[in-house]
C-alpha cells in the first residue's frame, strides 16, 4: 500500500493532522477523532502492516508496550477508573482502518461502553475437539 493511501501512515508521517499523546521509535499513540469515551486512542506502530498477520510478534509486543503506556497516562491524566483494549484484525471483525492499531478506551462507568458479544458459557469437555483442531495447526 502506497503510505499516501493509508491515513494512519499520513499521520505518522505528519501529513494528516492528529493529537498525538506518544511517541517512541515503534509506535504513535493520538486521539481517535470518533471518541467512544473522553480520552478514546490509537496506538499504531510506525510501519505499516494491515493487520495482526501482517505483523511480526516483535512489532506487536513494541505497540503492546506502548499501549500499556498510554493506559497508564490516560488512567492518570483523567482519573479513569478502568480502560478497554480493543483489536480488530479484518473487515469481519470490523477493522475499518487497513493498518494494524489498539484501541485505548478509558472507562468512566460501567455502562459508559456496550459489550459488543454475548457469551455462551460450555462444559470445558466439550471443547476438547475444537483445542484438538487449534493445536494442530502449530
Amino acid at each position: 500500500m502506497a503510505a499516501n493511501a493509508c491515513v494512519f501512515c499520513r499521520i505518522i508521517a505528519g501529513d494528516e493532522p492528529s493529537q498525538t499523546i506518544h511517541e517512541d521509535d515503534h509506535a504513535i499513540a493520538f486521539l481517535n477523532i470518533a471518541q467512544v469515551t473522553k480520552g478514546h486512542s490509537l496506538v499504531v506502530p510506525r510501519k505499516h502492516h494491515r493487520d495482526l498477520s501482517e505483523i511480526s510478534p516483535d512489532e506487536a509486543a513494541q505497540v503492546m508496550r506502548t499501549a500499556a503506556h498510554v493506559s497508564r497516562q490516560l488512567t492518570q491524566a483523567l482519573r479513569a477508573p478502568g480502560i478497554n483494549l480493543w483489536h480488530a484484525s479484518g473487515e469481519t471483525a470490523w477493522q475499518s482502518v487497513f493498518h494494524f492499531h489498539i484501541h485505548v478506551v478509558p472507562r468512566y462507568t460501567l455502562t459508559d461502553l456496550t459489550p459488543p458479544w454475548t457469551e455462551t458459557e460450555l462444559p470445558v469437555e466439550s471443547l476438547a475437539g475444537l483445542a484438538e483442531e487449534i493445536r494442530s495447526q502449530t
